[in-house]
């Protein structure tokens, strides 16, 4: 059988079926097992006829969705933030991974247009990141120490202020996705461009490599985390433009709570980035070696949470899902 009329055979029995999970809707455990056993024997079937194809990827994620609703009790219940982050989350957002892929992007062009912008137009930096921070820079910058605004404050006050200011920009990049994905993906340029006029502020100044190696201790996870809370909005918003087979309102229902999750993984890293920026990145003055390791784990712990383990994780789940 060809593909396209494997889907258009089950489509419908599938859309219900995850319309049922999805909104809570009640079905009896007897209903809810037969509908799962059909679901798995479609699932092994797609996996065996079409392993590379969309239907597979989205039956194995419905398939995670109706196994966790089936089987939780009161044991997962109680380790239901550990379960969130570990297995729940991971095979969730493997469907999702395209939409990360776009808000990259769309932030690193940003990115790249505000680096050109501040290459051609010293003025430019101060249009984006305002007189204050320049001068002040400026400043630090003539008494030798470059990055010396990361060092004001106590530890435990900037820790607290960033990391609570961070979660914000995050729900605000979440947020935005209600005035659909155009919202999220104005806020994700307007960050990438000011990136890339931070950076060539230093460039130009020839302290690139020294401002790199303190910002980028908290700013690898910081700068990530934005970026997959723009993925979290711009979920959210495409379910507004584009509700396929749903009402507009319960794609948009399914597309918020989709959104919400996301943003939700993101909040223990925003923690561990404001306790690195809070206290660590003051210490500038530490070798080179030390800055380089933590930078390059931080951003190997945001690449395998969000890109390969999804991957590894859905693909066992697949396995064990045809051998049960």
């Amino acid at each position: 059988m060809r593909e396209a009329a494997f889907v258009k055979q089950n489509k419908e029995k599938w859309i219900a079926f995850e319309k049922a999970i999805t909104l809570n809707s009640k079905i009896s455990p007897d209903q809810l097992a037969d509908h799962y056993i059909q679901l798995t024997n479609d699932l092994a079937y797609a996996q065996t006829y079409y392993p590379d194809s969309k239907a597979l990827l989205y039956l194995n994620s419905l398939a995670s969705q109706a196994h966790q609703k089936i089987y939780k009790n009161k044991k997962e219940t109680k380790n239901r933030i550990v379960s969130f982050w570990k297995y729940e989350f991971p095979l969730f957002f493997r469907q999702h991974q395209r939409m990360l892929l776009f808000s990259f992007l769309i932030f690193a062009i940003a990115t790249a247009i505000g680096a050109i912008s501040a290459l051609n137009d010293d003025s430019f930096v101060r249009l984006i990141l305002g007189d204050n921070y320049v001068n002040e820079t400026l400043n630090n910058i003539d008494k030798g120490d470059p990055t010396a605004i990361y060092k004001s404050g106590s530890e435990i006050g900037t820790f607290l202020g960033i990391t609570i200011n961070n979660i914000r920009v995050a729900f605000l990049a979440y947020a935005f996705g209600v005035i659909t994905s155009l919202g999220t993906a104005y806020l994700l340029f307007s960050n990438g461009v000011m990136l890339g006029a931070f950076f060539t502020f230093f460039y130009n100044r020839d302290l690139l490599f020294e401002a790199s190696k303190s910002i980028w201790l908290h700013g690898t996870i910081e700068i990530s985390v934005i970026v997959i809370a723009g993925c979290a909005g711009m979920v959210m918003g495409n379910s507004i433009l584009f509700p396929k087979t749903y009402s507009r309102k319960v794609s948009f229902l399914k597309g918020a709570k989709d959104g919400l999750k996301i943003v939700v993984s993101t909040i223990p890293f925003f923690i561990i980035a404001g306790f690195i920026e809070g206290f660590i990145t003051r210490y500038s003055n530490m070798p080179v070696w030390l800055a380089m390791t933590i930078i390059f784990s931080s951003l190997a712990l945001i690449i395998f949470y969000y890109v390969i383990y999804p991957i590894i994780l859905n693909k066992k789940h697949a396995t064990q899902t045809y051998t049960a």
